[in-house]
């Protein structure tokens, strides 16, 4: 019979008694961050500036102020990214629901004419098809010209999005389809909400993982990170503790998903991503990091929307920021 290791029993132990003061005086020193020796950067001549001067757009006129924020910022998104010949990304969420009806609509009124959409779930898939957008299914090698997905959150400045948290069990084996197609878009926009868009976020990074070894994986980022996250193997069903029970997520490919939960906060997603990109055994993450991208952020009455975009500046990438004009 196989005995419990030792690991394994502090696996399933509470969070406050892991979070203890004893123990978080012995690990104080231990960042969420990379070292200092090794910093992210997206090219060997990244330089990050920003341009903070804000701007809001007003709700359409066509919309009534009580209207879901996020419907608003799907309009927002449709009428202001998608041209007519596209193909496009369709991302799979509560503000993504509202963009392909919206852009159901718009084929339908003849207002767009010649637009493919690219599900990135059978959400999306299913959405698509009712309010009759033609579609064609993601493949190595197919070209998108845009994508809209929601964000779990995002940070502010970086606009490093965080995916693939815990939405509904459906959604669980498209988080790898997802974050391929809005990194192979010329183009993509994430809609969250307001409260959604901050430095030094908290919660869960869906990490996959190999299944086969997922639990010595998980012991090494639970050290990485002693007393600032908990690593929880995720389970079909709710409530199956840390080591996600007798039925854990098993996708497609073959991967568990394990939900690194931070209780403090990030300093940096970049230097997160960076860190886990280099245990073995981890497949991918819920990190997207993407220079040529926008957050529209759904406020009560208005939508703000942050972008990044790239150019060319000797042979290198310059990213900085700028917000949509009217």
């Amino acid at each position: 019979m196989h005995h419990k290791t030792d690991r394994e029993i502090r696996a399933v132990k509470t969070t406050e008694s892991r979070l203890s003061d004893s123990n978080r005086s012995s690990h104080t020193k231990k960042m969420v961050t990379a070292t200092a020796s090794t910093p992210f950067s997206l090219s060997s001549s990244v330089v990050f500036t920003r341009r903070r001067n804000f701007k809001r757009f007003p709700v359409c006129a066509s919309l009534s102020p009580e209207v879901s924020p996020l419907l608003r910022a799907a309009h927002h998104t449709v009428d202001n990214y998608v041209k007519s010949g596209m193909i496009i990304g369709l991302g799979s969420g509560e503000a993504s629901d509202f963009a392909i009806r919206y852009l159901g609509q718009q084929l339908g009124s003849g207002s767009l004419h010649n637009v493919v959409g690219v599900p990135m779930s059978a959400r999306s898939a299913s959405e698509a098809a009712k309010y009759g957008i033609p579609l064609e299914y993601y493949r190595d090698g197919v070209q998108i010209d845009f994508a809209f997905h929601d964000a779990d959150a995002v940070e502010e400045n970086t606009l490093i999005a965080v995916i693939g948290r815990r939405r509904s069990s459906q959604e669980d084996d498209y988080i790898l389809k997802q974050k391929s197609i809005v990194k192979v878009a010329d183009e993509a926009v994430f809609m969250i909400k307001e409260e959604q868009y901050k430095a030094g976020l908290e919660g869960s990074i869906p990490v996959l993982v190999q299944s086969l070894n997922w639990l010595a994986i998980a012991e090494e980022i639970d050290d990485l990170y002693l007393g600032d996250a908990e690593v929880w193997r995720r389970a079909s069903v709710e409530n199956e503790g840390p080591l996600g029970g007798d039925f854990p997520i098993v996708t497609s490919d073959g991967h568990n998903i394990l939900d690194v939960i931070f209780t403090t906060p990030i300093r940096s997603l970049a230097d997160l991503a960076t860190s886990l990109d280099k245990i073995d055994g981890v497949v991918d993450h819920g990190l997207i990091i993407k220079t040529r991208c926008t957050v529209v952020i759904a406020e009560e009455t208005v939508v703000r929307s942050v972008t990044l975009q790239t150019s060319a500046l000797e042979g290198g990438v310059r990213t900085y920021g700028q917000t949509l004009q009217k």
